[in-house]
């Protein structure tokens, strides 16, 4: 290359990653960030996709971060060829915004890692936030499992659907916690469950408040529930969905039947939103009436919130480990509660459903 000098070898360093980016200034800023880390050694660059797919034969890197909006080949269809030929994990680098929300999700459920908001505006104030975000993911990415991302999720069909608009009251809840890994695995698991689904669902997703617009419109297209961003003060109802917010933390205050949405600004340093947070909140509203879902992830957000609605008398469901692209949230959560089962992703949808009938039929009636 003419603008980079590429290191011939990686002796003191683990894990070798290709930066994919048009732009020679970010190229450099993402090699930056990641030889900040003994852990990783950026082994080569390409500015366009022809070069990516050129660079990932002869080097064969670890791991790829990539640009979405290249010339000659864009980074959708270096994902598609990579994930078809030879998969490998890649995190995606975008811009964020409408314009790119929509694509980051599509990128998601073609099978990358994770992603990553770009530096922008005032680089020097955001650098070290997306230097750390950048870390993380990478790290995520070595530690994936290679059958969880090489199979594509379909996109959200155009057909408009006519989901079935409940607006009952929620006497049940289901909490669903998901970090890395997790779009995919919610693209999945939303349009699973049925249209006469007798409780209300609020998903902590770990991901930026520029990205759960787009996340919860693409799951609205696929799903027979009702999905939107999560609003302060809207009623839980039995039938919709709720994803919230990036850079807040979402509880459920009140009572089941009459439940509202909280939303609160996350403070920094923390995931949000908070699975943690969200469950214990449900659990303190609804007491018995609450299934927590624990999907892939790192770390272990969602464990605590797990006791206290095993707690209250709760079902536990995780997803296992052969389906979770990272298995840390879900061991975590497993390891808390002794009643927890661990589901395959393909069944899991399945299962929220039957715990919700059967949880309908024995609590029917009765005061919890």
């Amino acid at each position: 290359m003419a603008d980079e000098h590429v290191p011939v070898s990686a002796t003191h360093r683990t894990r070798t990653v290709l930066v994919v980016d048009d732009s020679a200034f970010m190229r450099k800023i993402i090699a930056d960030m990641i030889s900040s880390d003994p852990r990783f050694f950026v082994v080569g660059f390409a500015r366009n996709g022809v070069e990516a797919l050129r660079q990932i034969d002869v080097l064969d890197p670890d791991v790829v971060t990539l640009d979405l909006e290249m010339p000659q080949l864009d980074g959708m269809q270096v994902l598609q060829t990579v994930m078809s030929t030879r998969p490998r994990p890649i995190v995606v680098l975008s811009a964020g915004g409408p314009r790119f929300g929509d694509a980051t999700m599509r990128a998601l459920e073609l099978g990358a890692v994770d992603f990553v908001l770009k530096p922008s505006g005032a680089i020097s104030l955001d650098i070290a936030t997306i230097q750390g975000r950048l870390l993380e993911a990478l790290e995520a990415a070595v530690s994936a499992d290679p059958a969880s991302y090489s199979r594509a999720v379909a996109s959200p069909s155009a057909e408009q659907r006519s989901p079935v608009l409940d607006t009952t009251p929620a006497e049940r809840v289901v909490v669903i916690a998901s970090s890395t890994g997790g779009p995919r695995a919610l693209a999945q698991l939303i349009p699973q469950l049925p249209p006469t689904l007798n409780a209300a669902v609020l998903v902590a997703q770990h991901m930026p408040k520029e990205f759960t617009p787009s996340f919860a419109q693409r799951l609205d297209q696929s799903s027979d529930l009702r999905v939107r961003e999560a609003r302060h003060g809207e009623p839980l109802l039995a039938g919709h969905v709720y994803i919230g917010p990036g850079g807040t933390n979402m509880r459920v205050v009140g009572k089941r039947g009459s439940a509202t949405i909280e939303l609160s600004r996350a403070p920094q340093g923390g995931v949000s939103p908070s699975a943690d947070i969200l469950f214990m909140s449900a659990a303190t509203a609804f007491r018995a009436n609450v299934i927590a879902a624990v999907l892939t992830g790192m770390g272990r957000d969602g464990a605590e919130g797990v006791k206290a609605v095993a707690g209250l008398g709760g079902i536990i469901l995780v997803q296992d480990q052969a389906s979770s692209v990272i298995y840390g949230m879900p061991k975590a959560a497993l390891n808390a509660s002794q009643t927890a089962a661990a589901i395959p992703l393909s069944d899991l949808g399945a299962a929220l459903a039957a715990a919700v009938t059967s949880m309908s039929a024995l609590r029917a009636g009765i005061p919890v």
